[in-house]
């Protein structure tokens, strides 16, 4: 054997050494993590999926909201979350305190859809019920263009061999849904008018239930259930005037008050998150804000600045099935004289996460500028403040086919 070939030879040699080695430490990685894993439930008050460990000051990227008692494989633990397992190529992140063990669940090798149900009713809802094997993971979003749900359930194969529609539905257009991924089935549900209601996901043995607001016969103001919400309150005092030193707690409910007095004035049904100066968390809001269902809710604040030249209202959306109901708000608002601060999607307030309901978060002026200041001070600003916001829902009810 010549140079050369000892040589090639000895290499043959420590490259399989190598990958020998490599496959061992895949292999006790593998045992590892194995270990490691454990099944888990959703909990709490509003269980959220998140994207990654991102953060701001309203919170990390939101996935979306779960139901509880939804099974969970959890494979790694980062400081106050839990890295989980959705399917075999998507993970997701969710506080500790949202998840409990489950001793006693054994996991399958696969979980199974079976067969669906759309329905109308006598209530506000349209209702699609889907077969599944398992309370599993999903995600939901809105899109637009035509109007549709779009729902992602995790860990999961296609057994669905045919999906019933009854003729009594009145929101829900047509349902259909493919296997995206081996363990992925990717559901659309399509809308039969242009504007999102909201719609509400819950489990209902084993069954996911996917509840779709129908379109108010009626639209009218004087039809609907306005919700107003007085953004802050008690220990959550917000932002400070620049020269006043008011508190935005406090000017945020005289806001609400002047638009409540308004909305009842033209006999229409109001409910308001807080009439008085009391600590009402956001969570807590949110949960009775479902109970309460209103058709439409705005959340007002009053922003600020470093800079004091920035001045102007603006209002906050995310889910996109809801921005033409934020643009309204904001384009009666700037009628009533105030500039453009911006119209602004895909926002990471709580408030604006559910899709039970239309809903924006309007900004009224900023606290921070000289000029909006003495705006935000006058009685006489909180009545034209509210009129403006009525103008915005009624011509955006107008706009809705």
């Amino acid at each position: 054997m010549n140079l050369v070939s000892s040589y090639l030879h000895a290499m043959h040699k420590y490259a399989l050494l190598v990958a020998v080695i490599f496959v061992q430490q895949l292999a006790a990685q593998d045992t590892v993590n194995t270990r490691q894993c454990w099944t888990g439930r959703s909990a709490g008050k509003l269980p959220m999926l998140a994207y990654g460990l991102g953060e701001d000051r309203l919170g990390g990227a939101k996935a979306g909201y779960i139901d509880t008692g939804i099974v969970l494989k959890v494979i790694d633990s980062v400081a106050d979350r839990y890295l989980i397992q959705l399917s075999k190529y998507h993970t997701a992140y969710i506080a500790k305190a949202d998840v409990l063990r489950d001793s006693v669940f054994k996991a399958k090798p696969f979980y199974l859809t079976g067969n669906w149900r759309a329905r109308g009713g006598k209530d506000i809802y349209d209702t699609l019920t889907l077969s599944v094997d398992a309370h599993l993971p999903y995600k939901s979003w809105m899109e637009i263009d035509p109007a549709r749900i779009m729902i992602d359930i995790y860990g999961v194969q296609s057994n669905t061999n045919w999906i019933t529609q009854l003729s009594s539905l009145k929101e829900i257009k047509n349902v259909y849904f493919n296997q995206a991924e081996d363990d992925v089935v990717h559901v659309t549900i399509q809308l039969q008018h242009q504007q999102h209601w909201g719609y509400t996901i819950r489990y209902d043995g084993k069954r996911l239930m996917v509840l779709v607001k129908k379109q108010p016969p009626v639209l009218l103001a004087q039809k609907l259930k306005i919700a107003i919400d007085a953004g802050h309150g008690g220990t959550n005092v917000g932002s400070e005037g620049l020269h006043s030193h008011v508190s935005e707690k406090d000017y945020t409910l005289l806001f609400a008050k002047a638009v409540e007095k308004l909305l009842k004035q033209k006999k229409i049904n109001v409910v308001m998150t807080r009439t008085t100066d009391t600590s009402f968390g956001n969570t807590d809001r949110l949960l009775w804000l479902q109970q309460q269902q209103p058709d439409i809710l705005i959340s007002l604040h009053l922003n600020s600045s470093d800079d004091t030249s920035v001045n102007g209202s603006s209002t906050y959306y995310k889910p996109i099935g809801y921005r033409s109901f934020s643009q309204y708000i904001l384009k009666a608002m700037l009628a009533g004289g105030m500039n453009e601060y911006g119209n602004v999607g895909n926002f990471n307030f709580l408030l604006n996460a559910p899709t039970d309901f239309p809903n924006t978060l309007l900004e009224i002026a900023f606290l921070s500028n000289p000029r909006d200041e003495k705006k935000i001070l006058n009685p006489l600003f909180h009545k034209k403040a509210a009129a403006q916001i009525f103008k915005g829902i009624s011509d955006w009810l107008k706009s809705v086919q």
